[in-house]
């Protein structure tokens, strides 16, 4: 409930906050489906909210594997420096700054981006933007891939231009429903 309270109080005050709830546990596993966690070494994440996607991923990652978050609201930022786990760096900034924030030896080692951050506020160029850094940071070879869950399917055109593929699945046990996609750095 608390996590509800706080997506209800930064929805009203942040003009970049999509949901007025936190992910559904059935969401969260059903994109879960597409992370081997037992391979994973590195996981980004765009927009890391209350935690609930952030939570899920330590409780499976390894002892030796890394999660870099993203979060620039003030609020979601504050509750995930809380996390007290030393596999977690959250940075308070946007992931248009992804680049020059993850450590050297991270960039092209990333073995997925998960992003709930909604791409539907953007305009076209900050979504290749930022898609085309994602897929910088990402493993080559079909070893990384970038998870999205989305209000919309209006990720299709931005994932063809930049990673030339992608599959969707819907996910009805959310509010709101969310589109899943996967698109795999080739």
């Amino acid at each position: 409930m608390k996590g509800t309270i706080e997506f209800l109080k930064s929805f009203a005050t942040d003009k970049d906050v999509a949901s007025i709830t936190p992910s559904s546990k059935y969401c969260v596993r059903k994109l879960c489906e597409h992370i081997d966690f037992a391979t994973t070494d590195v996981i980004v994440e765009y927009g890391g909210g209350t935690g609930v996607f952030t939570k899920h991923f330590l409780k499976k990652m390894r002892p030796d594997a890394q999660l870099f978050v993203f979060e620039t609201n003030d609020n979601f930022a504050s509750l995930l420096n809380r996390i007290d786990d030393q596999r977690i760096t959250v940075f308070h900034e946007s992931v248009e700054d992804i680049l020059d924030l993850l450590p050297e030896d991270v960039i092209g080692n990333v073995d997925h981006v998960v992003s709930g951050i909604p791409f539907s506020f953007f305009d076209w160029d900050m979504k290749i933007d930022i898609l085309t850094k994602t897929r910088k940071v990402l493993k080559n070879s079909n070893k990384g891939s970038f998870l999205a869950y989305q209000t919309s399917g209006h990720l299709k055109e931005p994932l063809t231009e930049t990673f030339g593929n992608f599959t969707t699945e819907f996910c009805w046990k959310n509010i709101p429903p969310y589109f899943i996609y996967e698109a795999v750095n080739t």
